[in-house]
């Protein structure tokens, strides 16, 4: 389930760990995986097609479908091995260096993990957040 909190009040990770860890699936569990997505200063034109207009990110709105996230989380806990899916996700105005997100992923075996967290990080991108980025001249 994806949770809403206000900016910069993202959960600890130690203690998402610990949580999942005293689930009786964590049994079965060999690996976790956590991705946390931070706003940086490089524009995505740049950096995904090397598009460089000369401008540098300063910031960005972001902002979520939680009914979406949450459908994201429900399919990847589908997947083969996979017992655990969080995700937590800010909103608002965001500053280069604030965290945009917070995805826990928790299976069987490495290949079943590395799997469901590309697939979940992917999903929430492509179809569950909306960003703009803010920018201003190098």
């Amino acid at each position: 389930m994806a949770e809403k909190q206000l900016k910069n009040e993202m959960p600890s990770i130690d203690a998402w760990l610990e949580a999942v860890k005293h689930d009786q699936s964590a049994l079965d569990e060999g690996m976790y995986l956590v991705h946390n997505g931070v706003v940086r200063q490089t524009p995505k034109a740049k950096v995904r097609q090397g598009i460089d207009d000369g401008t540098a990110v300063t910031g960005m709105i972001f902002g979520y479908d939680s009914a979406k996230a949450d459908a994201a989380v429900a399919e990847t806990l589908k997947m083969p091995g996979i017992f655990h899916a969080r995700v937590w996700l800010n909103e608002g105005e965001l500053v280069v260096g604030d965290n945009i997100m917070l995805v826990l992923v928790g299976g069987d075996i490495r290949p079943h993990v590395i799997d469901a967290l590309q697939f979940l990080v992917g999903k929430l991108k492509n179809e569950c957040v909306t960003e703009v980025e803010k920018r201003s001249t190098q």
